[in-house]
């Protein structure tokens, strides 16, 4: 992929050139060399952003089902059209290992998820005497984050759409690349003018002027619980409709009659998912006093399965942290583990041998932690696991739950009706039991992990308001 300056935005059905002149460096995160620039829209180019989707909203927002579907169905072949230039972009930009397929597969499958979701949801209901209509919200603020960008896009351009609103993309600007494939894409689609407009740019600058702009009554956000709070004050102003999915610091709650040699190196995959850069990784690893020996040993065994190395190789299974500020970031966690008293099992501070260019970071596993410390609680979005011990269900439980976040947790067992049983006691949004998996189940948090629901039925109810007819 050659160097190049990417100077364009999407505005009102054409690629444009905005109004800001910010250029922003894009790295390669395996090598952190400079491999492009874009150039970062502003104010003025939100504005006008806004002012094309809402011109679009009234002739949108009056299509049927059918329409919203076949337009669904072109925005999803337009992206498999491109899978390769994205899976290419995810690996040189973001340092996605090539085995990693589901970066881009799984913007596929939101299409697909919203299509057969918008074919069976009932826009009108009756409740009583009453006809319950639900109707679009309107004009529609969809930021993205960095760690599944073409996915992220995907999933909100897809729920929007079918619920018939009319949007305006906020992407990282670390994912430029994959944002200008991505908008090639929506633009070979052929959807009317205005219905999808993409305006990279900086949060406090794009990002904020969707969040106060009066014309944009919702907003649907996946990064940072810091930013999702500043967000939530900022709409204020206009109550704005809001999703919010945050932070999470998952729990992998491996119970005392699982089989270890299946438990543990499921929550290692869990806790390593996407290089650990992921909100849902399975960080903290809970496993019984009594058998915590036995687990650490399979757990070490188990991590040579997760190398790190060159996104390009087929055999790498974590790649190097997005930039060099996260690369610093993780390795201050690690050193404040130590500080703390965990004790690393594998892994540990600095890069891994061989890898000294390049954001990488050794896969590390602590032990000896408590709930206590700060690698137990706060988000390190990186290859770092803790294993922790409970005495007994109840204190797994309340482990577990003692968080600030409540995204998703894993519970590990050899009985069904047990870990159904635990799942339902844990604060969290979502609770995957052996691996167990469902895209179109709703997702979102409790607690500082987010408010409100995405994917599926619920996600598409959140770009709806509700009226009520009563005859």
């Amino acid at each position: 992929m050659e160097q190049a300056v990417i100077d364009t935005i999407y505005v009102d059905g054409e690629f444009v050139i905005p109004h800001g002149t910010e250029l922003f460096d894009l790295h390669n995160p395996a090598s952190g060399k400079v491999i492009g620039q874009v150039r970062l829209a502003d104010e003025v180019d939100t504005e006008l952003a806004v002012a094309a989707a809402k011109r679009a909203l009234p002739e949108w927002s009056a299509t049927s089902r059918e329409d919203r579907i076949d337009a669904l169905r072109r925005l999803r072949e337009a992206v498999v059209a491109r899978r390769e230039e994205l899976l290419e972009a995810s690996r040189i930009e973001y340092g996605a290992p090539v085995r990693n397929e589901w970066m881009v597969d799984s913007a596929v499958g939101a299409f697909d998820g919203m299509i057969s979701t918008l074919e069976a949801f009932a826009f009108v209901r009756e409740v009583g005497s009453a006809t319950v209509e639900m109707v679009p919200v309107g004009v529609s603020g969809l930021i993205t984050p960095w760690n599944s960008n073409v996915f992220f896009i995907a999933d909100k351009v897809a729920t929007a759409l079918a619920a018939g609103c009319t949007t305006v993309v906020k992407p990282s600007e670390m994912s430029a690349t994959q944002t200008q494939i991505m908008t090639q894409a929506i633009h070979e689609a052929d959807l009317p003018r205005g219905v999808v407009n993409v305006v990279t740019g900086r949060g406090e600058v794009v990002g904020t002027t969707l969040t106060r702009h009066p014309d944009v009554p919702r907003i649907s956000f996946t990064g940072s619980t810091g930013v999702g709070k500043v967000i939530f004050r900022e709409s204020a102003e206009h109550l704005k409709s809001l999703t919010l999915e945050l932070g999470g610091k998952s729990p992998s709650i491996i119970l005392d009659d699982a089989d270890l040699e299946a438990a543990v190196p499921g929550a290692l995959f869990s806790g390593f998912v996407n290089s650990g850069q992921a909100c849902v990784a399975g960080t903290r690893i809970l496993v019984p006093e009594g058998r915590v020996e036995e687990a650490i040993e399979i757990a070490v065994k188990h991590m040579s399965e997760f190398p790190v190395g060159d996104p390009s190789d087929p055999a790498t299974v974590i790649g190097p942290m997005v930039s060099e500020r996260q690369w610093e970031r993780v390795q201050s966690y690690i050193h404040r583990g130590v500080e703390e008293g965990a004790r690393i099992l594998v892994g540990g501070a600095g890069r891994p041998e061989g890898l000294q260019d390049g954001y990488f970071v050794r896969p590390t596993l602590f032990a000896d932690v408590t709930n206590d410390m700060t690698i137990a609680r706060e988000e390190i979005f990186g290859p770092v696991l803790s294993i922790l011990t409970y005495r007994d269900e109840d204190h797994a439980v309340e482990i577990a739950n003692d968080s600030e976040f409540g995204l998703h947790a894993y519970v590990f067992s050899a009985d069904s009706e047990r870990a159904h049983r635990v799942a339902s006691r844990l604060q969290a949004g979502r609770v995957s039991i052996n691996g167990g998996y469902e895209p179109i189940s709703p997702f979102g948090g409790f607690k500082n992990s987010g408010i409100g629901r995405e994917y599926g039925a619920y996600g598409l109810e959140g770009f709806l308001e509700v009226r009520s007819v009563m005859k």
